[in-house]
């Protein structure tokens, strides 16, 4: 049988065009040199488009394990020194997965309990707090599930020991059926003068796990997108956990030093080595490569 099969799987390959691109695909995941058999794709690369699909989609579905995730959180070393207590659980005015995908406005906003929740837990605490770290589901629960947890470990790592300022951190808060604004209704409640917001980006056929950072200054219900600064990509294929909290760090220590983030702040962490790698005459090299 297994020889049939080695025959037939040989007989399958004799019969697909290589596309001359095909050594390029090592350096990307993107759907490049597929090749064709006959007037269509090989049918290896067929299934493997309608697998990538479903992942997508069921990222996007799939329901944030919010009860494992706490206890991810609360069981973590390096979390339990600097963030006291259970991870807060709230949720937007978006009441179920449906809703959300079809009003957005919904996702943007914690529902009134929430609100009031939020609002107690501060006024129990005298403590001022620098920074709210927010969690959200998103458009992919798969990614909070897999990344949230590393990239918040290594950004307090981080944070505990900076020389510049000893900051405050809020406890975690983990909003369902949010969308990036609500984090600004978690840093309005509690009164945080800087609001990070991990959240699950929209998933793409190569990349059903992307999640995304934000980081709000002074954040209130109804600010604007041009008012925060946006990491995105973070995943082992994609941009690495220890990059991704070093530029996380980078951007919330300038947006309390210069008291300003968005627009206003710009990422200039590796602005030495752009000005190394930038040429040293105005004439344009594919011009100049011409003989």
């Amino acid at each position: 049988m297994s020889k049939r099969l080695d025959k037939q799987n040989k007989s399958s390959a004799s019969l697909v065009t290589e596309n001359k691109w095909q050594k390029l695909k090592q350096f990307t995941s993107a759907r490049i040199a597929l090749g064709r058999a006959g007037n269509s794709i090989p049918t290896s690369e067929l299934l493997s488009f309608q697998l990538d699909h479903a992942r997508a989609i069921d990222a996007v579905h799939k329901a944030l394990d919010v009860e494992l995730l706490a206890c991810q959180f609360s069981q973590s070393t390096t979390l339990g020194s600097v963030i006291q207590g259970l991870p807060m659980v709230v949720s937007t005015k978006a009441t179920d997965r449906m809703c959300y995908l079809q009003r957005p406005d919904l996702g943007r906003q914690l529902n009134e309990a929430s609100w009031q929740r939020l609002v107690e837990s501060r006024v129990q605490s005298s403590e001022s707090y620098d920074l709210a770290i927010v969690v959200a589901d998103g458009l992919s629960s798969t990614a909070i599930q897999r990344h949230a947890l590393p990239v918040i470990e290594k950004l307090v790592e981080k944070l505990t020991t900076d020389n510049k300022h000893h900051w405050s951190i809020a406890p975690l808060t983990i909003i369902t059926q949010g969308r990036v604004a609500s984090g600004d209704d978690v840093g309005e409640c509690l009164k945080a003068k800087i609001t990070l917001i991990l959240i699950g980006e929209r998933p793409g056929l190569t990349s059903p796990d992307s999640m995304g950072a934000y980081i709000t200054w002074l954040p209130k219900r109804g600010a604007k997108d041009s008012s925060r600064n946006c990491i995105s990509n973070i995943r082992p294929e994609g941009l690495a956990y220890e990059e991704a909290s070093e530029k996380a760090f980078y951007l919330i220590s300038e947006a309390i030093r210069l008291k300003v983030s968005g627009i206003g702040l710009k990422d200039r962490a590796n602005n030495d080595e752009h000005d190394t790698l930038a040429p040293s005459s105005t004439t344009n090299f594919l011009l100049s490569s011409q003989k």
